[in-house]
C-alpha cells in the first residue's frame, strides 16, 4: 500500500480485491479472505479493511454472509464485442430484455484540435456534442460522449433522444452503415460523473474507449469516449 499516494488506504486496498475478484482468483471458493488475512496482506487495521469491503458492499461486488464472512456475488457481466460493425444495440441486445439511451446533454461547438484530427475537420468547424447513458435490463452500462460533424448531422440530437439508439439517428440523418476504424482501450478510477451516472462507488474502475466511426467510404462521422463499468461489462474484439 502507498500511504502518500493520496489516495485513502480502504480504497486501494477495494481496488487491489476487486482486481482479484475480476480475476477470478478467489473463484474456488467464492469468498473474499477473512478480515484477518486481508489485514495481514495489506499491512493495515481491521477497521480499514471493513471499509474497503463495505464500499464493495455498496458496488454489489460482495455481501456479509451471517457466520461465513464476505461472500463474492455472482453478477453476470454483459459482453460487448468490438469489430468492424461495432453496435451498441446488436452487441447487447440478446443478453438483456429491455435497452435504453437516454440523452443527458446536448451542444453546438467549435471542434478542438483533437476532434479535427479525429474528424477530418478544418480549424473553425463545429461539433455537435451528445452525452448520454445507456442501460440494459435497467443497470447503466455505458456512459459516452459523442461529437459528430456539425454540417453533416443536424438533428442528431433529437433524432438519439426520440429513439434512443445512434444507429437509427444516423439513419435519420442519411447514414445507413457505417465502420469502426479505431478503438483504443484503457482502465482509469471512476470519476465523479461516472459515480452519478453509472451508479458507482468513488474509486470503483471503468473501462474506457475512445473510438471513431467512419460511413462506407472511409469519411469519419463520429468520435466519441465511453465508459464502461469493469464490474459490469467486458469487451470481446472481433476482426
Amino acid at each position: 500500500m502507498q500511504r502518500q499516494k493520496g489516495v485513502a488506504l480502504w480504497r486501494q486496498i477495494s481496488d487491489r480485491i476487486r482486481a482479484n475478484i475480476l480475476a477470478g482468483l478467489y473463484d474456488k471458493t467464492g469468498m473474499v479472505p477473512a478480515e484477518t488475512a486481508l489485514a495481514e496482506e495489506f499491512g493495515v487495521n481491521r477497521h480499514t479493511v471493513r471499509a474497503a469491503l463495505a464500499a464493495l458492499a455498496q458496488e454489489g461486488i460482495v455481501r456479509a454472509a451471517q457466520g461465513r464472512g464476505t461472500m463474492i456475488t455472482q453478477r453476470d457481466k454483459f459482453d460487448f464485442p468490438i469489430g468492424r460493425r461495432t453496435r451498441f444495440t446488436e452487441g447487447i441486445g440478446e443478453q438483456a430484455r429491455d435497452l435504453k439511451g437516454i440523452l443527458l446533454s446536448s451542444g453546438r461547438e467549435v471542434a478542438t484540435p483533437e476532434l479535427i484530427e479525429r474528424l477530418k475537420l478544418a480549424p473553425g468547424d463545429e461539433v455537435l456534442r451528445l452525452d448520454g447513458i445507456r442501460k440494459a435490463d435497467g443497470r447503466a452500462v455505458s456512459r459516452s460522449t459523442m461529437w459528430f460533424p456539425a454540417e453533416r448531422f443536424e438533428g442528431i440530437d433529437k433524432a438519439f433522444a426520440d429513439t434512443g439508439s445512434i444507429t437509427r439517428a444516423l439513419s435519420y440523418c442519411g447514414v445507413e452503415d457505417y465502420l469502426r476504424d479505431v478503438t483504443e482501450i484503457s482502465a482509469v478510477h471512476a470519476e465523479p460523473d461516472d459515480v452519478a451516472h453509472l451508479e458507482l462507488t468513488p474509486g470503483a474502475i471503468v473501462l474506457v474507449t475512445r473510438a471513431v466511426n467512419t460511413d462506407p467510404d472511409g469519411r469519419p462521422i463520429q468520435f466519441a469516449v465511453t465508459r464502461f463499468p469493469a464490474d459490469r461489462v467486458q469487451f470481446t474484439i472481433r476482426n
